[in-house]
């Protein structure tokens, strides 16, 4: 997967598309996926899913069950979430991207996700791995916080050698020494992937630093360096947020963001796909 470089010699890959739902992720044009980390009731998922995509998101992300540092931190809906997400995703013909974290919930959610998440926390959970790649169902996989590019790649290889080549890279930010920001955006890994190996990339700048004024940056700094989409926590109200509200845009807000985007989208000659 990873070739091997002498020095000033570059290498690029051409990247291999993957179809999520309707929409392709690593083609010609841009991908946008937008909505809350959690979703916290049928209300606000409907609100904010309807408006995300009305804003210019090609897809909406949402977690259902959440693994968090604190055991008495909201966790997620869980199946009570199961038929009202399905009626909303009909309704609206809504394609939904979803983190799994055990793999008894592949089959609970595999008819109305159209994407698997694997969060940074389970890069290394490679029985979580080896399950996803026996469906062909695409997959997500989140850098995990302290892993190396290396340890990121190899870790597709689990789900490609089950038959599944539908794998997306997710660039989610880093640990490292600086605490000012609650991750480290490593867009040097994102250039680095897209230029030798043929798997998607996305960004995820709202968990790269964590900061909800500084995420328009990085998202704009993310599009600049080559990445094939961005994943953005979007809420109608993120001060009541039940999860991550400190680095989640309001509607307002991710307005604003989309339209900025498109702008160096379009100088860069990577429009945003359009719904």
């Amino acid at each position: 997967m990873i070739m091997k470089q002498t020095e000033n010699e570059t290498l690029t890959q051409k990247t291999k598309p993957v179809k999520v739902g309707n929409h392709l992720i690593g083609g010609d044009h841009f991908t946008l996926i937008a909505g809350p980390c959690s979703i916290e009731n049928k209300e606000h998922f409907e609100l904010t899913s309807k408006t995300v995509r009305s804003l210019g998101a090609n897809l909406i992300r949402g977690g259902i069950w959440k693994l968090r540092t604190s055991a008495d931190s909201f966790q997620g809906l869980g199946k009570d979430s199961f038929n009202f997400i399905r009626q909303t995703l009909k309704e609206n013909n809504l394609s939904l991207v979803s983190e799994i974290t055990d793999p008894r919930q592949i089959e609970e959610i595999h008819d109305f996700v159209d994407m698997f998440q694997i969060g940074s926390r389970n890069m290394h959970n490679y029985a979580l791995l080896k399950e996803v790649g026996l469906t062909q169902k695409p997959v997500l996989i989140k850098r995990g916080f302290a892993a190396l590019i290396d340890e990121w790649i190899k870790s597709t290889e689990y789900v490609r050698k089950g038959g599944n080549e539908n794998v997306i890279l997710c660039e989610r930010g880093i640990r490292t020494f600086e605490t000012a920001t609650r991750n480290t955006l490593d867009l040097n890994a994102v250039v680095y992937v897209k230029n030798r190996t043929h798997l998607p990339v996305i960004v995820d700048p709202s968990h790269g630093i964590g900061i909800r004024s500084l995420v328009p940056q990085m998202a704009y700094a993310a599009a600049a360096s080559g990445c094939d989409g961005l994943i953005i926590e979007v809420h109608p109200n993120p001060e009541k947020a039940l999860s991550d509200g400190q680095q989640t845009l309001n509607f307002s807000e991710f307005e604003v963001l989309v339209k900025q985007l498109e702008k160096i989208l379009d100088a860069i000659g990577r429009p945003l796909s359009k719904n």
